[in-house]
């Protein structure tokens, strides 16, 4: 199942994604039989980011082709940053340009979204706590001093277009692929990644308390390029589906 967040004229609504429309669902993640009422996405309300985590929790330098391209040392465990909440942006909503940065790139990432409070998480138990996958655009201010200032500003996590449910991407590999203004710029497969999906959760979750909908994203291949004013970038993985957002003129 594909769970979006739409906002209505009502507020934001939770519901099963299908064919541009959302259904909503209840509590228990079924169909509300209470409420008949649909929402089309972009005649009813545009689409929210697909939750509302606490924290990203980010990895870097997860793949040997981004290593090399860097000039990165492998790292012995996983690496990582936080993105806040206020950097969060939903798919199709513009991407601001920030008036400190004159190097904006884009990173095209696969991302769980935890469902349950927890803490130290066995790996093998990873998929009992992961509420599904979604796409995140870890955006990059490249000439800034230091990770915070470079990745955790407003806007620099786009996230969705929604959770996809059905998918176990501890067992599964995926196949990805970025595209910025109609040019491929990345592609590749989650196996080729250096901490595999359940070893990142586990490894994050005995250090941090995880709380519903916080995201861990993990990491992308090599990035080659900048972005700039117009450029639109579409960040498909297989399974989940494409996110898809536009850079902005200016940061308003």
């Amino acid at each position: 199942m594909r769970l979006a967040r739409i906002e209505t004229e009502s507020g934001p609504v939770v519901g099963r994604y299908e064919d541009g429309v959302v259904h909503p669902i209840d509590g228990s993640g079924d169909t509300d039989d209470t409420d008949d009422s649909t929402y089309e996405v972009g005649v009813d309300g545009d689409l929210l980011p697909p939750c509302e985590p606490t924290a990203l929790y980010c990895v870097g330098r997860n793949y040997a082709e981004t290593l090399e391209q860097m000039e990165y040392e492998r790292p012995e465990e996983p690496d990582f940053f936080i993105k806040p909440p206020a950097s969060l942006l939903a798919h199709e909503e513009p991407i601001p340009y920030p008036d400190f940065t004159d190097e904006l790139t884009y990173a095209g990432e696969l991302a769980a979204v935890i469902d349950e409070e927890c803490h130290d998480v066995a790996e093998d138990e990873v998929s009992e706590v992961v509420r599904g996958y979604t796409i995140m655009n870890d955006v990059d201010a490249l000439d800034q001093q230091g990770r915070t200032a470079r990745k955790a500003f407003d806007g620099s996590g786009p996230l969705g277009p929604w959770i996809e449910t059905e998918l176990d991407a501890t067992e599964t590999e995926l196949e990805m692929h970025t595209d910025v203004a109609g040019e491929r710029r990345q592609e590749a497969t989650t196996n080729l990644m250096l901490f595999g999906v359940a070893e990142v959760v586990s490894y994050l979750s005995k250090r941090f308390t995880f709380q519903p909908g916080d995201v861990v994203a993990f990491g992308s291949p090599a990035n080659p390029g900048l972005v700039e004013p117009g450029d639109t970038i579409e960040i498909t993985y297989e399974g989940v589906g494409t996110l898809r957002n536009t850079v902005a003129e200016t940061t308003d």
